[in-house]
């Protein structure tokens, strides 16, 4: 199929062609703007619903729009740029003009990462890519291996969490430029950090959005939390299908990113016989094996369905990965003590004998869902879930913006980072859960339009019916984002550097150890004492062995034979544990890890 949106065909002159799809259109144009002059252009159908026109002369950085049947103009839905915001001239952008400096990089395997996840706006004081860029060398020092940047096309306002955007193709121009973009993931690769992206299939924002206008983008077919589906499987929905792959090919190969997280994937709609996401699947497995760099598609989904991640010569979906939700919950519900909206069915610590190695949720009935929920996943690899004990969802989508710093007690914050570092699934931290940050994320949006900002305010009281909190603040209220920023290295906490030092040195041992590298859950096992609330968990490869003690309840536990050669203790000093250690008793909260050859198989007690 065609090239659509604006795409440089000769420099030297300037040439520029412009392409759309106008469904039912009598007439279209192209609008191109110099200072404040308009230029009208008309355009050709030259296949049925496709307009498409060429220019010269009118320089490589132009402004423009497209004008439908002499009515309004509206910004290009193929959009690299949104200068002036959702509802703005779309701008060309000449993406031969970055120079990179990344052609020896060959990606990194996905098994092998520690994953940060990134709020561009709120990760810097500056809010930007360049402030990103900025603070890589403490990213490295941390030792992760990927950052995952949330959404980063254009949304309406000065801010918002990035699932409310409108161009698939647009920088959101409140982060930077198509070039600082670029320059980000460049340096990454240079620091040797993978670089994943948030993208969003499943829905549309509800401000700016003019694809309805262009044509048949989404249908009463199917119904999603946004309304009527994005058109996956109805008429016309080749244009769909096709904007999307162009879209997953553009963020792989224009701007180089190692691997996309795809959002909520449960509410993309499709009966086709080839589903869209087995599409996704084999458009970046073909980008990664022309390239020869490693490229990967991870996908969330409340689901707990395993087709998801089964490979597409087995009849599944195709994924590389899917996130996990199961893993979160068993641990925030134990530690927190929460039992309210989806939380009712966790708070178990037995639970975490089973979530360590398959869903929790494998088809048995879930009360909030009020039906089965789940299939097994036990046959699918450990490398291929995606888990956490902090993410912006579960931090955000909570009304106050809590994070678990500010839930729990500092010992039990290290024992959740231990219990995530040393599963045998892939590992991803929420920025600033490193260092305990106290600093709220809150839910924030800045919609122009007045409609919109009284009922986001409305929608947000509503959501968290099922739930005791109280005084949720509004998204819309400026407060929301700037409470939402990390707090700078130089005004953290003694506590806080400790915590620090302690994930810097799990996420070694994660990346470093043969026993924690191998993601085999065979190599695995996971006993709980349900009265004193120790998890024990063994973890071996080969003649070595790793036996991690997790002490998540209130008293003291007798360890009755120490299993191995200590290699971290959470109750160091370097790890804020002063004067706390006793000899041979695991005190609340605290993490042992041991090494050990053979099978020395140390026992608790109370």
């Amino acid at each position: 199929m065609f090239k659509m949106g604006a795409n440089i065909i000769n420099r030297e002159k300037s040439a520029v062609s412009f392409r759309v799809f106008a469904h039912n259109r009598r007439k279209v144009s192209v609008v191109v703007k110099a200072g404040d002059k308009k230029t009208e252009i008309p355009m050709v159908e030259e296949t049925p619903h496709v307009y498409s026109t060429t220019i010269e002369g009118m320089g490589l950085e132009l402004l423009y729009k497209f004008k439908l049947d002499d009515e309004q103009e509206y910004p290009d839905p193929y959009s690299c740029y949104q200068p002036l915001g959702v509802h703005g001239f779309s701008q060309l952008v000449d993406h031969e003009k970055y120079r990179w400096r990344d052609g020896l990089w060959q990606g990194r395997n996905l098994n092998e990462l520690v994953i940060m996840e990134i709020h561009v706006g709120t990760f810097s004081a500056t809010g930007t890519f360049t402030g990103v860029a900025e603070k890589l060398d403490y990213l490295v020092e941390l030792g992760v291996g990927a950052i995952e940047l949330m959404p980063v096309t254009q949304t309406p306002g000065r801010w918002n969490w990035g699932y409310d955007g409108v161009n698939l193709f647009s920088v959101n121009h409140n982060y930077g430029t198509p070039g600082d973009l670029k320059r980000l993931v460049d340096l990454c690769h240079q620091k040797n950090l993978a670089v994943i992206l948030d993208v969003v299939y499943n829905h549309f924002g509800p401000e700016g959005n003019y694809l309805p206008l262009y044509g048949p983008y989404f249908t009463g077919k199917h119904e999603t939390p946004w309304g009527k589906a994005v058109n996956f499987d109805d008429l016309y929905s080749e244009y769909t299908r096709k904007m999307v792959l162009d879209s997953v090919r553009y963020w792989l190969e224009v701007y180089h990113f190692d691997g996309l997280r795809l959002d909520a994937v449960h509410a993309i709609k499709d009966s086709s016989p080839i589903h869209i996401l087995q599409e996704i699947s084999l458009v970046a497995k073909n980008i990664a094996t022309k390239q020869n760099r490693e490229k990967f598609i991870i996908a969330e989904s409340d689901e707990n369905n395993a087709r998801l991640i089964t490979p597409l010569d087995q009849g599944g979906l195709g994924m590389d990965a899917q996130w996990m939700d199961d893993f979160h919950h068993c641990i925030h519900t134990v530690l927190t003590g929460e039992r309210e909206g989806y939380y009712m069915d966790y708070g178990r610590v037995k639970d975490l004998e089973k979530v360590y190695k398959n869903y929790l949720y494998t088809g048995q009935f879930s009360k909030f869902w009020g039906k089965p929920r789940g299939t097994d996943g036990s046959a699918r690899p450990g490398r291929q879930f995606l888990v956490a004990i902090q993410n912006h969802d579960q931090v955000g989508n909570r009304a106050r913006g809590d994070r678990l710093a500010t839930l729990v007690e500092f010992p039990y914050l290290k024992a959740a980072a231990g219990l995530l570092f040393f599963s045998a699934y892939l590992p991803m931290i929420f920025m600033g859960e490193e260092y305990g940050e106290k600093n709220p994320f809150l839910f924030f949006t800045d919609y122009q339009d007045p409609v919109l900002q009284r009922a986001v305010s409305r929608g947000r009281k509503k959501e968290f019916a099922g739930f005791t909190w109280e005084n949720v603040p509004d998204p819309q209220d400026p407060r929301s984002f700037y409470k939402s920023k990390l707090t700078p290295n130089n005004r953290w906490e003694k506590q806080q550097q400790k915590l620090f030092n302690f994930y810097r040195d799990l996420i070694a041992l994660r990346t470093s150890h043969p026993v924690l590298k191998n993601l085999d859950k065979n190599n695995l096992q996971v006993e709980v004492d349900d009265n004193s609330r120790v998890v024990k968990i063994t973890r071996w490869n080969r003649n070595i062995k790793l036996t991690g003690m997790f002490n998540l309840g209130t008293g003291d536990v007798v360890i009755q034979d120490v299993p191995g050669r200590e290699i971290i203790n959470s109750l160091c000093p370097s790890y804020g544990g002063e004067n706390e250690t006793k000899e041979g008793v695991l005190r609340p909260g605290q993490v042992v890890i041991w090494e050990s050859a053979g099978t020395i198989p140390g026992t608790v007690s109370n």
